[in-house]
């Protein structure tokens, strides 16, 4: 017979197991979760070791059970559900400057570390946001921009902090847009980023990361 804290042991294993999953992508966000039994038969538990384990992912962010709909994926990992969670409780100050935090350590290093690949990546990201202005397509702009700014994190080589980042872009989203919103029309520098790309390019440490300073302080005095 199987005691008590042997019990909690296994949900604890299977809920790993689901963490796996959800990370690994063999389940994404909206993924609808395969039925109990299957469940059941696959992780060789009782129904109520597996509830306990969807209780748990529940509680901790990763799934969501919805009435009729059964439960589904909702963040890819449980950072990315501890940020959301964080996040949703912060105003948008408190956004930018955990953006000035990320941006400004992630221009740095990627000034020190950029390869021609990542230049170019974040070339290719410069214009979709200038075709974007061009066109006046604010969210075609918005997802350019979170692109430029996804391959200027990866370019630092830092996978802690790309991590950070990539679970961010749910309110780097939201900031970026209520930022642009607060303008009459949209109307955006079509040479947006692209002294930020020559700094990196030339491994300008201390300009890549004034330029990041100089935007994100613009961003804040619009608030």
């Amino acid at each position: 017979m199987l005691k008590k804290t042997n019990r909690i042991s296994l949900v604890d294993q299977v809920v790993s197991q689901m963490e796996n999953l959800i990370e690994n992508g063999h389940w994404s966000i909206g993924d609808k979760v395969p039925p109990e039994m299957e469940l059941m038969e696959e992780f060789g538990v009782s129904r109520n070791t597996l509830r306990e384990a969807i209780h748990a992912l529940v509680h901790a962010g990763l799934l969501e059970t919805k009435q009729g709909s059964g439960t589904i994926v909702r963040s890819s990992s449980s950072l990315e559900a501890a940020m959301h969670r964080y996040i949703e409780k912060s105003d948008l100050l408190e956004t930018l400057e955990v953006r000035l935090a990320l941006e400004k350590e992630a221009a740095q290093l990627a000034a020190k570390r950029r390869s021609e690949e990542d230049i170019n990546k974040l070339h290719a990201s410069i214009k979709q946001c200038q075709d974007a202005a061009e066109r006046g397509a604010m969210e075609d702009f918005i997802k350019a921009d979170i692109t430029f700014h996804k391959n200027m994190v990866r370019a630092a080589n830092n996978k802690l902090l790309q991590d950070l980042y990539e679970h961010m872009t749910d309110p780097l989203y939201s900031s970026i847009r209520d930022i642009m919103l607060m303008d009459n029309q949209f109307d955006y520098n079509k040479e947006i980023h692209s002294e930020l790309l020559d700094a990196i390019r030339h491994q300008d440490i201390d300009g890549a990361t004034k330029y990041v300073d100089a935007y994100i302080n613009e961003f804040k005095k619009r608030l």
